[in-house]
């Protein structure tokens, strides 16, 4: 696939050894992958996050507290973030969000830590990056309120079904991130919505190191592998491969405004 404008929306380079992240950076870029966001996972290792975008002009990150790392947040926290979201290569709030699957932080944990991001996103003028799972009913009444209205949401790696599209897609500021699980043989929860999706709402990732796309189930994920779960959505979509890489990308530079390639 001629993957020139594909960008990677998803991917946790931070979670690879300093070594394995330059090599896997320059195994995507040789597939022409032209960017990569970064998201964290919480606010310990954000200086780590950022020092990766400022080492690459292609890299970008959100920042931010992943629901399993919610009984981590603390009094202060908020105008920690704020600090470092004033960072240019930070251009996103995340990954934030609720995990109803692992219950690693008990629930009105994980909906105080969602609800404090969400807020400073609205404050900043930022998308939200939105890890939801199992979480289904408690993400929509969230969402529905109307303090919430205008918040940008990237919902990545989505699987949350059909019915939950139909009621996000009443919301024009819902994007939807397709990763290799769209490859997987029994991920019909993922495949049934991309028909109902707008083509200016979709995005590609690759969720690294998890949820490798096939023909690599069971490897470490990397971001040069978005090219299959592009290629996948294509032939789902009906579309032609270059038409993927160019819609998905100008999303991608759509919702994420403050990324801009040096």
């Amino acid at each position: 696939m001629s993957a020139t404008s594909l960008v990677d929306s998803h991917c946790h380079l931070q979670s690879l050894e300093p070594a394995d992240r330059e090599a896997a950076l320059d195994r995507a870029r040789a597939r022409g992958v032209r960017g990569f966001l970064v998201p964290g996972i919480h606010l310990d290792q954000a200086e780590e996050v950022l020092a990766l975008c400022d080492a690459h002009p292609d890299v970008w990150c959100a920042l931010g507290v992943h629901p399993h790392e919610a009984s981590r947040w603390r009094a202060g926290d908020e105008r920690r973030l704020r600090d470092l979201l004033q960072h240019p290569k930070a251009v996103a709030v995340g990954e934030c969000g609720l995990d109803f699957h692992y219950d690693f932080s008990p629930r009105d944990r994980q909906e105080e830590a969602l609800r404090a991001q969400w807020e400073l996103a609205l404050e900043l003028g930022l998308p939200a990056v939105v890890h939801n799972r199992e979480s289904e009913d408690a993400m929509l009444a969230l969402l529905d309120g109307p303090a919430y209205a205008t918040l940008r949401v990237d919902f990545h790696s989505y699987s949350g079904g059909l019915a939950m599209a139909e009621r996000l897609l009443a919301r024009p500021t819902s994007w939807f991130g397709i990763s290799g699980m769209v490859t997987f043989k029994k991920a019909d929860n993922v495949r049934e919505v991309l028909a109902r999706i707008p083509a200016g709402r979709l995005l590609v990732e690759t969720d690294t190191p998890y949820l490798a796309p096939v023909p690599y189930r069971g490897k470490p994920n990397e971001p040069a592998y978005v090219v299959e779960v592009a290629e996948r959505l294509a032939a789902e979509m009906g579309w032609t491969r270059e038409r993927v890489a160019e819609q998905t990308t100008e999303n991608f530079f759509t919702l994420f405004a403050k990324a801009k390639l040096r």
